[in-house]
């Protein structure tokens, strides 16, 4: 069994796996970036505060350096608040790579520099980050050191953007309702983007909340009114999980520029294709106690002394409408424990067992020359030195030292009947077999002591960009459980993937118990019994060549694409498989280790050359008129095929499926090629498209003109209609599982229903 990280993106594809993908070398915590600006005038800092004054748009640099590769005309422009002062030497500054110009740097368009005001150990951002990055999704960060026209700024945080590629990274899509959670007016105690239900007009929300998709009112209201209104329901909305994982965060490091806080701010929102909301952190560079206004009902910034952020209570707004999120967390006796749970995970790790000190000094040891010889800093050399054990004010309260803090915090923590109180015990859970065929049922079995025995339940999915399942647990001998109230548990589950993630919960009336601790974020694998392809069992399927407002990928990019097809009955694992576009380098790209593909499965490549991209995204193209691939296990060709002149949007593929010989037919992407009759345009405006594909509960149509018919696949009409809308979105909840086509005078897009 392999404990997964949720955070690095491992993505299961319809039949298989796929491994890890390295955090990027400009966000390595382990090093220092430089880069170099270069204006060809000298009032640069004069026309970048006319701008951030004025339309806040950006100046054009002539070149930028990013550790010694230089990109011409980049957009460059200051950025922030509080942070942010047409006096300050050192302010804070957005660098936008693709402004002018279409370039990245290593796939990163978006660079954004915080300048560490009111911070004087200038670590508390990138320090946070890294705590936070163990148990839900959040940007990567690290330290930049910035030089204009060749003076040396000086030393700031880096942190990712979140933005599209953010959401495609770690959510597998960037097309649904985005949003971020920061008022759009002058902050003040009534100023909160707090979830709170205001109404079903969304100008009524547009103070507190800023659209950053095309659309999302239509999603995001009725998240709010479940949220305020019916938060029983909340886990039909919204990842609770990640949403806890936030809360108890923001409460043990005392972080209130947050949705903790007065403003309930420095969130972001994204709705993966679950139909649920995912929290964002962002803006951590006054964790710690830096910004100490908790906020307390509608009308107070609730200021913290120091001595109440050292005792802040784990329970604070638990009964206050003003944190309805809050309130619905803490008012459920499940969510509440689940919520305990993962506070006292962070504070044992990272609090309690010292993580954050030893990171703090580390980043000390790296960043401490490019601190030293920082004259635009915003405190002296001798206040950095000690920053963690000594207050300073910043003007109307006092900044803690982060170990001042924390260390008090641990004191009071550990003592609170929360924390004090004795939790389940759950052992490592053990199944009938450690290599299940796919398909078989498994039985599991799970020791769990001081725990009530209705709460246990094991958390399971076949696919990451799918929800966890909840199954429960029972102790009552008809389970493969041993004899009933021995504490052990028991259940059965069909392995209905290549491999499962799961984990183990349980509660007593005070606390609970995650196994792994870090769950969901984090969980346990189980894979199928699996062997390498032979000859004859895996093929090429299909391809597209030539993809045009076709099929689209996590970027929600339209590239071209490659099926494989498992022709066989056992699962394969491709791990020691390459695929290649030119005969003489049969090894150009290896699948990732890991990746599997089920019994008469199908499995989908994208052929962008992007290896940068998250997951199976090939280091080659298709060429559609001379084109070439190759599957090899290294010394035997396992298949191959040539293709030329291929047309847009007709796929090239194998009828009968799996076996036949190659001809065009319409995409069958990721299922059986059946030779539909064929209806392409070369050149359609406003293309039809339908997603999230597999649907679930609810499907987005868009580029509609003039009448539409969605047909099931037995050829009956399910839905009918003349629309000039730019979108919209059909309730498919009661619709059967199955393929469906939706249809125009112009094109044909099929998509799946999967409950």
């Amino acid at each position: 069994m392999l404990l997964k990280y949720v955070r690095i993106c491992l993505l299961l594809l319809f039949t298989g796996t796929a491994p890890l993908l390295s955090a990027q070398n400009f966000y390595d915590p382990n090093t220092i970036q430089e880069i170099e600006v270069y204006f060809s005038f000298s009032n640069w800092d004069y026309r970048m505060d006319t701008a951030k004054l004025g339309d806040g748009s950006y100046i054009m640099a002539d070149w930028v350096k990013i550790n010694g590769v230089q990109y011409d005309s980049v957009g460059i422009k200051y950025k922030g608040n509080s942070s942010y002062d047409s006096t300050f030497a050192k302010n804070p500054v957005h660098i936008q790579l693709d402004e002018f110009k279409d370039q990245n740097h290593q796939d990163i368009k978006d660079i954004k520099l915080s300048n560490g005001y009111g911070d004087p150990s200038m670590i508390r951002e990138v320090l946070a980050y890294n705590l936070l990055q163990h148990y839900m999704d959040c940007p990567m960060a690290n330290f930049v050191k910035l030089t204009i026209n060749g003076n040396y700024i000086g030393v700031y945080s880096s942190a990712e953007n979140i933005g599209g590629k953010f959401c495609s990274d770690h959510f597998y899509s960037n097309k649904n309702a985005f949003i971020k959670c920061n008022p759009t007016i002058v902050p003040g105690p009534t100023t909160k983007s707090n979830f709170k239900y205001l109404g079903a007009d969304s100008t009524d929300y547009e103070t507190y909340y800023e659209m950053k998709s095309d659309y999302g009112w239509n999603q995001f209201l009725p998240f709010c009114d479940v949220v305020t209104n019916t938060p029983q329901s909340i886990e039909t909305v919204m990842d609770i999980d990640r949403a806890i994982w936030m809360l108890a965060f923001n409460n043990v490091t005392a972080n209130f520029d947050s949705y903790s806080g007065v403003f309930a701010q420095n969130h972001y929102l994204y709705q993966d294709d679950n139909g649920r909301f995912n929290p964002i952190i962002w803006d951590l560079n006054m964790c710690f106690g830096a910004f100490p206004f908790a906020g307390a009902g509608s009308t107070s910034m609730g200021s913290q002394s120091l001595t109440q952020l050292q005792e802040f209570s784990l329970s604070n707004h638990d009964a206050d409408p003003n944190w309805p999120l809050i309130v619905a967390v803490q008012s459920d006796t499940t969510l509440k424990r689940k919520y305990l749970a993962h506070a006292k995970t962070i504070f044992t790790e990272m609090i309690e067992g010292g993580y954050y000190v030893t990171a703090y000094n580390n980043f000390r040891v790296l960043i401490d020359g490019a601190v030293t010889s920082d004259n635009n800093k915003f405190f002296t050399n001798a206040q950095y030195q000690s920053a963690l054990t000594v207050d300073y004010p910043s003007g109307s309260y006092t900044v803690p030292g982060i170990g001042n803090l924390m260390e008090a915090r641990k004191l009071y923590l550990s003592a609170t009947p929360e924390f004090t109180a004795s939790e389940p015990v759950i052992t490592t859970p053990v199944f009938n077999t450690n290599l299940p065929t796919y398909n078989s049922t498994l039985s599991i079995t799970v020791q769990i002591t001081n725990a009530q025995s209705n709460s246990a339940y094991i958390g399971y999915r076949f696919d990451i960009r799918k929800k966890f399942e909840k199954l429960m647990l029972y102790d009552d001998g008809a389970h493969n459980d041993g004899a009933a109230g021995d504490q052990v548990f028991g259940a059965n589950v069909v392995m209905a993937g290549t491999s499962m993630q799961y984990y183990v919960y349980a509660q007593n009336a005070t606390i609970g118990k995650f196994l792994p601790a870090r769950a969901e974020h984090e969980y346990f694998t189980l894979n199928c019994l699996s062997s390498v392809p032979v000859l004859g069992e895996l093929v090429i399927n299909e391809l597209l060549a030539d993809n045009s407002g076709g099929e689209k990928d996590e970027y929600n990019d339209t590239e071209d694409w490659i099926e494989l097809y498992n022709n066989s009955t056992k699962v394969l694992d491709l791990s020691s498989i390459y695929l290649s576009n030119i005969a003489s380098q049969p090894s150009k790209w290896k699948f990732p280790s890991g990746t599997k593909i089920a019994p008469n499965g199908y499995l989908t490549l994208w052929a962008d050359d992007d290896s940068l991209q998250v997951i199976l995204h090939t280091n080659f193209f298709l060429n559609k008129d001379t084109g070439f691939l190759m599957l090899t296990d290294g010394s035997t060709i396992l298949d191959s095929i040539s293709f030329m002149n291929q047309t847009t949007n007709v796929s090239f593929g194998r009828y009968p499926n799996g076996t036949g010989s190659f001809i065009p037919m319409g995409i069958t992407y990721g299922y059986v090629n059946n030779n539909w009759p064929l209806q392409v345009s070369t050149s359609i405006k406003n293309a039809l498209s339908a997603y999230p594909n597999p649907a679930n509960t609810q499907l987005t149509v868009t580029g509609m003109q003039g009448s539409f018919t969605i047909y099931d696949g037995m050829g009956r009409t399910m839905y009918k209609a003349d629309h000039s809308d730019k979108q919209i979105h059909l309730n498919t909840s009661s619709w059967p599982n199955g393929l469906y086509l939706l249809k125009n005078k112009e094109q044909t897009i099929r998509f799946l229903i999967e409950h």
